[in-house]
């Protein structure tokens, strides 16, 4: 059975672009007669509102899109994120980091999907972990994990290469982990068999790959599906002030006629299928 996920973050309104991204998820379970959950991730301090919640659940009744079971959220798994950064800890896995972004844009030699790769500098340093990041060692992680493979339902198998973010954060020092690790332990609680997201989230899949060895998870099926842009090519995003679902259910718009809409493929602007747009949200 087919078990996917919407798992939007309580950090502003939701526009166009997640209802297309709900709708994914949302007709992919149903299709196989299986179960879409919904995940609020509210991990990011004080960006997350619990008043963004209410609108979330609004906006899904007014698309149509009716979710199985009780809302997950991400901060009632606080300890599930620290337990398993413990277990990558005594594997020898993680180191403690203090740089900030512009020591690592100036000593990267590299760029990667986020931007310039961090060059290792605090790998064999001795650094006081006491509010510092935590860093995956992913060269010893991969020589642990062996080759790894992962399947996207669109472009098909792929070889997981982690190393192109090079040693990404886990543990952060301002949040209580990653997205990377939290979104990846989430998907395992959560049973899901099929993630959906957008395309400039295909590269984060070779990290979640590597993620599920290390901690022993079930691996899933992925599906990359393309993103909404604005007429200037950018991906839709809430702090450009794309019009929130909202708004348009305030006005009186009908929603399952827009999710209708974005089924056909009837999209405002367009559609990209890019992994490199501005990603800002």
């Amino acid at each position: 059975m087919t078990v996917t996920r919407f798992a939007p973050s309580p950090n502003g309104p939701l526009h166009l672009g997640h209802a297309y991204a709900a709708v994914v998820a949302h007709d992919l379970a149903r299709e196989g007669d299986g179960t879409f959950r919904l995940r609020i991730e509210d991990i990011d301090g004080a960006r997350s509102r619990p008043e963004f919640v209410e609108e979330f659940l609004r906006d899904l009744e007014w698309l149509g899109l009716g979710w199985d079971g009780e809302v997950a959220f991400q901060s009632h798994r606080l300890a599930s994120y620290a337990q398993a950064g413990e277990r990558l800890k005594a594997m020898g896995l993680l180191y403690p980091c203090r740089c900030t972004r512009a020591e690592i844009a100036a000593a990267a030699t590299a760029m990667g999907p986020d931007g310039p790769v961090y060059p290792g500098t605090c790998r064999h340093r001795e650094v006081d972990p006491e509010g510092a990041a935590w860093r995956l060692d992913v060269t010893r992680a991969m020589e642990i994990a062996g080759p790894l493979e992962w399947m996207d339902e669109r472009a098909g198998p792929q070889a997981a290469t982690p190393q192109v973010f090079g040693d990404v954060v886990l543990l952060r020092k301002d949040l209580p982990a990653s997205y990377h690790l939290a979104a990846t332990l989430d998907d395992a609680a959560d049973g899901i068999t099929l993630v959906t997201r957008g395309m400039d989230l295909f590269p984060a899949s070779h990290v979640h790959r590597l993620l599920q060895a290390l901690l022993e998870l079930p691996v899933p099926v992925w599906h990359h599906h393309g993103l909404l842009v604005e007429a200037d090519g950018r991906k839709l995003a809430k702090r450009r002030g794309s019009p929130s679902l909202g708004d348009r259910r305030r006005a009186g718009e009908d929603g399952r006629a827009i999710a209708d809409a974005l089924r056909a493929g009837r999209f405002p602007a367009g559609i990209s299928l890019s992994q490199a747009l501005d990603t800002g949200t």
